[in-house]
């Protein structure tokens, strides 16, 4: 059978429901009070509706975001995270019936994230993406590490790029933020990184940046992977709130997607203002998360608060530097949001609900009493039928539908691609990529999922120009990291209420010295 019977016979499985929601009430009625869709085989949706049709399916309020949506930004990346067990088969993923107005939108299919508690694997579902410009996306993976499954991280590259360089391990980050007062109010700190020049590692310092309102600065990081480390060059981004439509990571139970004829269309949605107030970053998974993470046991396992993740020194999170921007004629800003954090540390009830059934018992008593509390999730169609957000919606058609959904076909065969081109050449599975001194160029072909140049999408739609960088300080001497392996992961314990310290930088050269425009 061809992807494309599959994907008709799928949607029309779906229509037959619709056309028999009165036999399966209480079926439907449970679906809807998940908020998510699901198709199953014909013989199954046939029976009487069970009373238990929402065991083995739980939509979150917190988790992991999809790493399109957000692409971390480490000075000192380590290789992912080791697991017991590997992944199911990808779930058949059917996108939404609504996308965001745009041609430079598209549908990006989820993946199998890790949850620690559960011991187990949940579903990040897929997003609507408008994609940053110029920019390509290269999917994470699970590979085999010994006996057990590790994470690889997948990343945005450069559209144009038609080959992939895996560097040798990069020095210890000299970061240490900036060296002089921001020469105005309207610029943000842009981190400096080691950059592979005249075959040898050279520190690139940081520099001052005007912000842009309604663009993200991602800088210049490096991604781990089996095979080397990949260069990302800096690049401009969407904010938040342009960025599409995020939605809620799903558990499911193996005996719910193991039924033939098993689908998912995610019709969650995640309230964006998550990233302006519950939001934390997992430098050693290479993920930002949302929603309750405030107990201090998170902190011991490389949880950062949002706010905390910058003045740590182990990373940089465009997102909090955009809003601390926004925000910079509040004084206390700062120390608002560091109070909220340490409220919800030390008041469980003032943590936001873990799952969308609870946050809709909440949502319940709230209404009866007249409050009004913060929203983590919500139906896609009460989103598309909002008039207050920055993005407008158009039906999608099954004709659409369907050539959306092969994305899901032909992005698992570019993230196996991408697997067979990193493990094959390093011969081992061990978690750690093979020892190299030189640096190695392959070809490698251009993701389906690809954005237009900033040419392409003119001065009304494209981005800023680049930013201009510093060239690199050869007088600065790279000094090796610690042995890469199975390190103790890094605290994510914020500092709360206090003055943060600024170390003595490095020495680097005057802000006055020439310019080049960066070069991956």
């Amino acid at each position: 059978m061809t992807d494309t019977s599959r994907m008709n016979r799928t949607l029309q499985r779906k229509n037959a429901m619709s056309s028999r929601h009165a036999c399966m009430l209480s079926v439907v009625t449970a679906l809807v009070a998940s908020s998510t869709s699901f198709g199953l085989h014909k013989a199954i949706a046939a029976e009487p509706g069970p009373t238990n049709a929402q065991e083995g399916v739980e939509v979150l309020t917190r988790g992991p975001v999809h790493e399109a949506f957000a692409e971390t930004v480490t000075f000192n990346p380590e290789p992912g995270i080791v697991v017991p067990k590997a992944p199911p088969a990808a779930i058949e993923e059917v996108p939404p019936e609504q996308k965001p107005e745009g041609e430079n939108v598209a549908w990006i299919p989820g993946y199998w994230g890790w949850d620690d508690e559960r011991n187990d694997f949940l579903w990040v579902s897929g997003i609507w993406r408008a994609l940053p410009p110029g920019r390509q996306w290269v999917p994470g993976y699970w590979g085999q590490s010994g006996r057990d499954t590790q994470w690889t991280s997948g990343y945005w590259a450069d559209a144009a790029a038609s080959e992939v360089e895996y560097l040798p391990e990069p020095p210890a980050s000299v970061e240490v933020g900036p060296n002089i007062a921001a020469p105005s109010a309207d610029q943000s700190w842009i981190p400096g990184c080691w950059v592979w020049h005249q075959n040898r590692y050279a520190w690139r310092p940081g520099y001052w940046a005007k912000v842009q309102p309604n663009w993200d600065w991602v800088p210049a990081h490096y991604v781990w992977s089996p095979r080397g480390y990949v260069f990302v060059d800096g690049y401009w981004d969407y904010s938040v709130a342009r960025r599409g439509v995020l939605f809620a990571p799903v558990y499911f139970n193996a005996s719910v997607y193991s039924r033939q004829g098993f689908y998912y269309s995610p019709a969650t949605v995640i309230n964006t203002a998550v990233f302006a107030s519950q939001l934390f970053l997992r430098p050693r998974y290479q993920h930002y998360y949302f929603g309750d993470y405030y107990a201090a046991s998170y902190a011991s396992a490389g949880f950062y608060p949002w706010f905390s993740y910058n003045s740590s020194h182990y990373g940089y999170d465009p997102i909090y530097a955009q809003q601390r921007w926004h925000h910079r004629a509040d004084s206390n800003w700062e120390r608002n949001v560091q109070a909220d954090f340490q409220h919800r540390r030390n008041h469980v009830d003032a943590r936001p609900p873990r799952t969308w059934a609870a946050q809709r018992a909440i949502m319940t008593r709230e209404a009866r009493s007249n409050q009004k509390g913060f929203v983590v999730a919500e139906p896609l169609d009460q989103l598309t039928r909002s008039k207050d957000g920055l993005q407008r919606f158009q039906a999608v058609n099954q004709q659409q539908r369907q050539r959306l959904a092969k994305y899901e076909q032909e992005m698992q065969k570019y993230r196996q691609e991408r697997q067979k081109l990193e493990y094959r050449a390093t011969g081992t599975t061990n978690a750690g990529p093979a020892k190299q001194t030189e640096p190695a160029r392959v070809k490698f072909s251009r993701s389906p999922i690809f954005a237009k140049s900033a040419a392409e999408l003119g001065k009304v739609q494209g981005p800023p120009k680049r930013h201009e960088v510093l060239k690199p300080n050869l007088q600065i001497e790279p000094k090796p990291r610690v042995s890469v392996g199975r390190r103790e992961l890094p605290k994510g314990e914020p500092s709360v209420n206090k003055a943060q310290p600024k170390p003595a930088p490095p020495k680097a050269e005057p802000q006055g010295q020439s310019k080049e425009k960066s070069k991956k």
